[in-house]
């Protein structure tokens, strides 16, 4: 299972106060760096919140340029919305290039900017937006920590692993964030650079502080079972996987995914087990379903007779496609469990589906063993036909009496 991000899920890591993505900006409180009474989300950082405000000399710049973004944002018309996002990231480059312009009023024409440019899908011009952003140093805990975590996902969203990893441990260095969803934010990155044994730590410090009911924490869950299965840790795996199963009994995919990690354990009893609860609850209602119990029966001692079972059910149903695949896991089934003219039966079935000789010349020696040798040289001609690795062996049968 790799996680994507996208531009939605960007805009919805809300900037509070001075700018919020899809929020209208105060022309003037943002000038003067003025914030709302707002919740601190970063209470344990060591950073000071910065005193700057706004130059009075670019006021009247700074004006324009958030009103620009804010008529875009609230243009419906896509061309004219882009037209404004493009006039806003011009009035934000000649803010930045303005000499008179302290570090407040750059980092947060450089912000509005990212934002702009974000709406336009040029996330290339929204990464060095917020670098320069985050750079000037000069806004408020909960703005500053945030882009950086912006910036951070818009690196790792385009596999940008080197940079944005060393975004990402930045901000949670100098942020000092406890919360959840952004060990569980790094969890599922490291979870999709393949980075299996790094990702559960995080996984599991987001999944046992969590006490938001927003939080996904079922998700992260699921991550988690498949980082420990990735990582070769089975145990730890199953133990995730069943305690989801447990919470959601009637959740088909957490029941089939703690079957899947049973048969991983080579735990094929349990797995079987956990199979024939969704079919006794008639869950069961896609082929793979139905596929992956009778393998599973297969691959256990003495289960021939519930292979059959559970083939000629899926194909009563019309759930289990009548293939090669099928026809063979009945003939093998029919065979060990000595019921000889089903297994033929089922051989017969399965042999002009395959992609060779071999399926025909097995049918070949199971009718020569029951005496039925014209039968079985005309198996053996058809082997002869489609294909084999050792075409002696039906030619043997061919040249019997």
């Amino acid at each position: 299972m790799k996680l994507r991000n996208s531009k939605t899920t960007l805009l919805s890591l809300a900037l509070v106060a001075a700018f919020c993505g899809g929020a209208v900006l105060d022309a003037n409180a943002a000038r003067r760096g003025e914030q709302k009474k707002e919740e601190v989300l970063f209470p344990d950082t060591t950073r000071q919140e910065p005193e700057a405000k706004g130059s009075p000399k670019v006021l009247t710049k700074l004006n324009k340029l958030i009103e620009a973004y804010n008529k875009a944002l609230d243009q419906e018309d896509e061309a004219k919305a882009t037209a404004g996002y493009t006039t806003a990231r011009t009035l934000a480059d000649e803010i930045i290039a303005n000499g008179s312009a302290n570090a407040y009023d750059k980092a947060l024409a450089a912000q509005i900017a990212s934002q702009a440019a974000l709406n336009t899908d040029d996330e290339a011009a929204a990464e060095g937006y917020l670098k320069q952003a985050i750079d000037a140093n000069a806004l408020g805990n909960n703005q500053h920590f945030q882009l950086m975590l912006q910036l951070a996902q818009l690196q790792l969203q385009k596999d940008d692993y080197t940079n944005g990893f060393a975004t990402l441990d930045k901000y949670l260095a100098e942020s000092k964030s406890k919360r959840p969803a952004d060990f569980a934010f790094k969890g599922q990155y490291l979870y999709q650079a393949d980075r299996f044994a790094e990702c559960i730590p995080p996984l599991k410090q987001a999944i046992e502080t969590s006490t938001n009911p927003e939080d996904k924490v079922d998700n992260w869950t699921q991550i988690l079972m498949v980082c420990y299965q990735e990582a070769g840790q089975l145990a730890e795996a199953v133990k995730v996987a069943e305690q989801l199963a447990a919470k959601t009994p009637n959740d088909k995919r957490a029941q089939m995914n703690l079957a899947s990690i049973y048969l991983n354990a080579e735990q094929e009893a349990k797995a079987a087990a956990v199979l024939e609860k969704l079919r006794a609850a008639g869950l069961m209602t896609e082929e793979k379903d139905y596929r992956q119990l009778y393998l599973t029966y297969a691959n256990m001692e003495g289960k021939e007779k519930d292979v059959i079972a559970v083939v000629n059910e899926g194909l009563q149903k019309g759930v289990v496609k009548p293939d090669y695949q099928t026809y063979l896991a009945l003939a093998q089934a029919y065979y060990y469990s000595e019921q000889i003219p089903q297994a033929i039966e089922a051989w017969q079935k399965a042999a002009p589906l395959s992609k060779d000789g071999e399926t025909y010349l097995n049918l070949a020696r199971v009718l020569w063993q029951e005496g039925r040798i014209p039968e079985a040289k005309v198996a053996a001609r058809a082997a002869l036909d489609k294909g084999l690795k050792k075409p002696d062996d039906a030619k043997k049968i061919i040249a019997l009496p």
